[in-house]
């Protein structure tokens, strides 16, 4: 290529845009602009083949505008390589693929392009996919654009040309920037061996090097440089030789110093790194780039935060075991590198140390009377709760320091237990948390897991403390009765013996601290639906509090305190806009739901809050607000909610022999109706029976069979006391309905003595008759458990005279609502003889004096 070669003095020009083309090299680009695409088109319909002799000005664009405040942008286009390869024709060439002048569609501007370019003779030409070209050029000589003499449909501008100067001999300054430019080139082509380049590569640079004149010489090195657009601009712009090699000197200078740093920060990394320490090696280049600029932010290193953590451990209030612990961990972090794998081991710990609140604490309020004031008005009842919480209370008040006592909430879903414990925090001005046992089977999540495990953490108890950020929270220890037992991972139940036991729990151990936690002041609270899945030992730390479902008035008084304006809050509607009286409530209450608790009865005062929100939004579009009327009628009830779902139990019954109403305590908590159904049929004196049965009301039955046939002649059941022929002759089949619910327990013995009786005598024992106790094999009648639940479901099904052990006439008195037991005649029995007299309403049961009975 003649650099001297005549170059005309109008050309057209081609736009290039983030690349500079300086003669002697070669660039190739993609074409897609329209007026460079047009001037290519005619370029190649000119040529006979792909290559091509048209000359063309390469004028680079103007860089964009740089604020004040920003620094020098580096040019990202560039390779990580500080030079390019050469071609296999000994020319020197640049190459971008990304270089593209088609960032937009619409004609180039004069005033967008900068005042000097490059001529160059189109090497290559081809077409691409879309209508645009790939264009390889070669840089010919400098040129500057003088005027612009056509702007479409391509440019065309006239130029000066600027030949490379030759070096004159007698110029000594001259002659020494040449040495000094090769020089300069020759110590970095040698730190460039550093980085095991190919050979040939750096031998053809050598060469070059060696024997290229000065002018040439610099472009190539410049062009091979990591240096920004508009540095190469400056080299492109330099058409006096000197002002050209003094700025390839300083920009060849600022490479070798960078090269430099490079390596002296690649060798104080080298020896720490290691497969897993990418992202360590990278910060430390970070930080020895910063020190060579003297930016380093000292608050960012590793001693900082060991200094910072030492700082927060002394404000934590440690304990003396804690502390201990916390200082022998200090020593061995500051001893230990960042990379190694134990150092954020150990400096999890350490924060977990220092955010557990050892000595922090909220201030009680002990105000008895607003304490009373607060439960009564977030719960309605519940008065044995509320009193157990006054007296805790009460206490901490006149002793100043108390052991939390260990509280368990008792009863069927619904009923406000877990409300109820936020209610309690509130009155007592602590602050809550909830932990849900529900469904945990690992041990490691009560006490933590052991520091040695990948992922450790403490238990659910540390970590309780750590978010309330204080040593005597109220922590409610949700659905206790559901937590798991003994497994493969420890028995969970058995870890929550330490934390419950308030004789212990001042030095309660978590796994992954490893230093005694005090609990004391924690006042815990735990909820449960059925005692008998809770294991003795935890049962006994445990202090039970019973909470048995709502009869119809405190549920009724529950909606219009509290759910009914919950539910219109949240539907957005205001005051005044539903309005239920206690009839429809009483209504709602008590044919669309059949609960204990009042979940369901709150679903279905949303269902009526919804219509009423499509009447009034109707009202509002239609700007008829004032005919809105948020009455609820009882006609309104079945267009809202539906047919009614539930009539009384009872009054779906017909009085019928063999057919006896029992009452019955669910695993749920809440009470329940049980209707037994007992018929005979000619048979062998088998006994069948279904409905889901445990086996303990197996064995109940068995008994109540037992003790009918033995006494079957008083009964006048048989003609004789010896007969025999009358039960092997018949088979007896006993069913409880609902057979898909599990039924046991040794309630129902009374029930299904009374249901023989009744079968075999053909009397009728009535409908809203309800009867529950247990019987032995001698008549007696004993006493059982879930008394007040079991008479507020069958006041709840409309029973009116209970027929109950003598031994739970207590349990009535003390347990059962006045109003209930007003509206229900309760009838105390020793015996299953008081039992019938009751049950058939005086009819005669018995043949014979009682003593009689009595004495078998």
């Amino acid at each position: 290529m003649n650099s001297n070669q005549q170059i005309p003095k109008i050309i057209p020009i081609v736009p290039i845009k983030n690349k500079v083309l300086l003669p002697g090299l070669v660039l190739r680009f993609q074409v897609g602009r329209k007026d460079t695409v047009q001037l290519m088109q005619k370029i190649y319909r000119a040529t006979d083949n792909r290559e091509s002799k048209h000359i063309v000005g390469c004028i680079p664009l103007k860089p964009p505008p740089v604020s004040e405040n920003d620094d020098v942008a580096v040019n990202k286009s560039s390779s990580t390589l500080p030079f390019n390869p050469l071609s296999s024709n000994s020319k020197k060439v640049t190459e971008n693929k990304n270089v593209n002048d088609s960032s937009s569609l619409s004609l180039t501007q004069p005033s967008d392009l900068h005042h000097f370019g490059c001529a160059a003779r189109i090497v290559r030409l081809e077409k691409t996919v879309g209508g645009g070209f790939m264009a390889v050029v070669e840089g010919i000589v400098r040129i500057r654009v003088d005027s612009y003499v056509k702007l479409e449909p391509y440019l065309e501008a006239e130029i000066t040309s600027f030949p490379e100067p030759v070096l004159p001999k007698d110029d000594q300054e001259l002659q020494d920037l040449a040495i000094s430019l090769k020089s300069t080139g020759r110590e970095l082509l040698s730190m460039l061996q550093d980085l095991k380049l190919p050979t040939p590569l750096l031998t053809q640079l050598q060469k070059f090097i060696d024997g290229a004149a000065a002018g040439p010489l610099a472009d190539l090195l410049i062009s091979t440089l990591e240096s920004t657009y508009e540095e190469k601009l400056h080299i492109l712009d330099a058409v006096e030789l000197k002002t050209r090699m003094l700025r390839a000197i300083d920009l060849l200078t600022r490479q070798i110093h960078i090269l430099k740093i490079s390596q002296k920060i690649h060798s104080t990394v080298e020896g720490k790194l290691s497969k897993k320490q990418r992202e360590f090696y990278l910060r430390q280049q970070m930080a020895a780039i910063k020190d060579e600029l003297g930016e380093r932010d000292d608050s960012s290193t590793e001693d900082d935060d060991v200094t910072d953590l030492a700082k927060r451990l002394k404000e934590a209030g440690l304990s003396p075991e804690a502390e201990k612990a916390a200082q022998r961990e200090l020593k061995r972090i500051k001893r230990m590198h960042p990379t190694q794998a134990e150092y954020q081991v150990v400096r999890t710990y350490l924060e977990w140390l220092s955010e557990i609140p050892w000595s922090k604490f909220t201030s009680d309020i002990l105000d008895i009377e607003k304490a009373r004031q607060q439960l009564d008005d977030d719960h309605y009842g519940l008065q044995t709760v509320k009193k157990r919480v006054l007296e805790y209370l009460a206490v901490l008040k006149l002793k100043e320091d108390m052991k939390g006592p260990i509280l368990c909430l008792l009863g069927p879903p619904g009923v406000g237990k877990t409300s109820l414990g936020k209610s309690i925090a509130n009155a007592l001005g602590r602050k809550f948390h909830r932990i849900s046992l529900g469904g945990v089977r690992d041990e490691a999540e009560i006490r933590g897991h052991r520091r040695t495990y990948i992922g450790a953490m403490p238990g659910l108890i540390a970590q309780a403390l750590r978010r309330v950020a204080v040593s005597n929270p109220v922590i409610l220890l949700d659905e206790i009765d559901k937590v798991g037992h003994l497994s493969n991972h420890g028995d969970p139940s058995a870890a929550l013996l330490e934390v419950l036991d308030p004789e212990q729990n001042n030095s309660f151990n978590d796994h992954y601290l490893n230093v005694p936690l005090d609990l004391s002041k924690v006042l815990f609270i735990a909820t449960a639906n059925n005692v008998d899945s809770i294991t003795a030992p935890l049962l006994d730390r445990m202090e039970l509090i019973s909470l048995p479902g709502y009869t119809f008035d405190e549920k009724i008084n529950i909606a219009q305190r509290h759910l009914l304006p919950k539910q219109i809050a949240s539907h957005g509607l205001g005051p005044g806009h539903v309005k239920i009286s206690d009839e429809i409530m009483l209504k709602i209450a008590s044919g669309y739901t059949r609960e204990a608790g009042v979940r369901s009865l709150e679903r279905e005062i949303a269902g009526v809050c919804r219509s009423k929100a499509v009447e009034y939004a109707d009202a509002k579009d239609k700007s008829n607000v004032e005919k809105y009327n948020g009455e609820i009628e009882l006609g309104d009830l079945e267009r809202i909610l539906g047919v009614e779902k539930y009539e009384d139990e009872v009054a779906e019954r017909a009085s019928k022999p063999g057919v006896v109403t029992g009452l019955a305590w669910t695993s749920s908590g809440s009470g329940g109706i049980l209707f037994i159904e007992a018929t005979q049929m000619a048979g062998k004196g088998n006994l069948q029976l279904t409905g889901k049965l445990g086996e303990v009301i197996k064995e109940s039955a068995q008994i109540a069979l037992s003790w009918v046939r033995t006494h079957a002649y008083h009964l006048g059941i048989t003609t004789t006391s010896t007969e025999s022929l009358y039960f092997s002759e018949r088979d007896i089949h006993i069913h409880f309905p609902a057979g898909a619910i599990n039924k046991d327990g040794p309630s129902a013995g009374v029930a299904l003595a009374t249901a023989l009786v009744s079968l075999f005598t053909h009397k009728r024992v009535q409908p809203t008759t309800a009867m529950t106790g247990e019987i032995t094999l001698r008549g007696q009648v004993l006493s059982v458990g879930g008394i007040k639940e079991k008479v507020i479901a069958a006041h709840r099904a409309g029973i009116k005279r209970v027929i109950l052990p003598v031994g739970n006439r207590k349990d009535v008195q003390g347990d059962v609502p006045e109003r209930i037991r007003k509206d229900i005649e309760f009838v105390y029995a020793k015996n299953v003889f008081e039992v019938l007299s009751s049950a058939f309403e005086g009819q005669q049961v018995w043949i014979g004096p009682i003593v009689e009975m009595e004495s078998r």
